[in-house]
């Protein structure tokens, strides 16, 4: 079953983070993730405060490709440009029936 992988983050080092934009696509499909939502120009329609943004970044074929990307030793530098650039919350979302 389809797996999306949801990123909140609030950016604390844009440099940091533009570098990680230009690696995280290689690292979503290394294990079989497909990007297909997000980026620099998402354009919030609604913001009460909570003060930060939110990417799809990725649909990966099953949980256990999203948690190979994440646990993946070889992205470890990968991943820490990205926590050097926000701080993150990122929850696995299963795709609903139907």
């Amino acid at each position: 079953m389809t797996h999306y992988a949801v990123v909140q983050l609030i950016p604390t080092d844009e440099a940091a983070l533009a570098e990680y934009r230009k690696q995280a696509l290689a690292a979503v499909t290394k294990h079989g993730g497909r990007a297909f939502a997000g980026g620099p120009d998402a354009e919030v329609l609604e913001d009460t405060g909570a003060g930060s943004t939110m990417v799809l970044i990725a649909a990966f074929p099953d949980a256990e490709a999203a948690r190979g990307w994440i646990n993946d030793p070889e992205l470890a530098d990968v991943h820490a440009m990205r926590r050097k650039g926000a701080k993150t919350t990122i929850v696995l979302l299963p795709e609903l029936p139907g």
